[in-house]
């Protein structure tokens, strides 16, 4: 790591072992950063001390990047990169800057010309088109809905017809404690011959990657509350 550089470093999706799905040539990386860019400081702790037990934690400086960053600090946290030090972005799971705070930091690091480098490492949203059997040459990610009933009934809507017109695989998430109420107004809301995956704790023990049709899904919908989960939509 001779030029310094900004690291995407992606992150277990769950209590799966790091062997399991983080390369090791990702460990070494993160092991030799003294700099990071993350979503919660405790779990980016933990996930470190994971990959290598021997990190001394204590010697890491870490800047908080979420929700509640003020943004005129973000730049200040890539000051490392001024004076030669590379510096690592850790989502709370998965890939940093895909429906992640982080990727503000990217943008600016972009802007600044400063070199960006993204690791290999589990996708939540690439994993779940793969083993849908839905199209996977042409798909739209849009991470959450919207929060209110009505407006997220009529973005089913379209995101559905958009599937049949544009023979498009939709893709979305929600936060965990809502997963059950939104799969079951997808259901109400979507055709019965319209296909739905639900990908729960994708690379997990419990994993499930399940594709059925609306009228299939009705009445046998998993248990996902609390758990991470992707939704997928397709044309029957």
């Amino acid at each position: 790591m001779k030029d310094p550089a900004l690291y995407l470093i992606p992150v277990t999706l769950g209590d799966t072992p790091t062997e399991q799905v983080i390369p090791p040539y990702n460990i070494r990386v993160a092991s030799r950063l003294k700099y990071f860019i993350v979503e919660n400081v405790r779990s980016a702790r933990r996930f470190l001390k994971k990959c290598n037990p021997e990190t001394d934690i204590d010697a890491i400086t870490f800047c908080e990047l979420n929700k509640h960053t003020d943004k005129s600090r973000i730049a200040d946290y890539l000051s490392p990169l001024k004076a030669g030090e590379s510096i690592g972005i850790l989502s709370e799971a998965g890939c940093p800057a895909v429906a992640d705070p982080g990727a503000a930091a990217v943008a600016i690091a972009q802007q600044e010309g400063y070199r960006v480098v993204p690791l290999a490492g589990p996708s939540s949203m690439l994993m779940a088109i793969m083993a849908s059997g839905f199209n996977g040459q042409s798909f739209t990610f849009h991470g959450y809905l919207p929060v209110d009933a009505d407006e997220r009934a009529k973005k089913l809507k379209q995101l559905e017809a958009k599937a049949y017109a544009d023979d498009q695989t939709q893709i979305f998430i929600e936060t965990p404690y809502r997963n059950m109420k939104l799969a079951e107004e997808i259901l109400q809301h979507c055709k019965p011959q319209t296909r739905l995956c639900i990908a729960v704790n994708i690379s997990c023990d419990d994993e499930s990657v399940v594709t059925r049709s609306m009228k299939a899904w009705k009445n046998r919908l998993p248990d996902m509350h609390k758990k991470p989960a992707v939704f997928l939509i397709y044309r029957g």
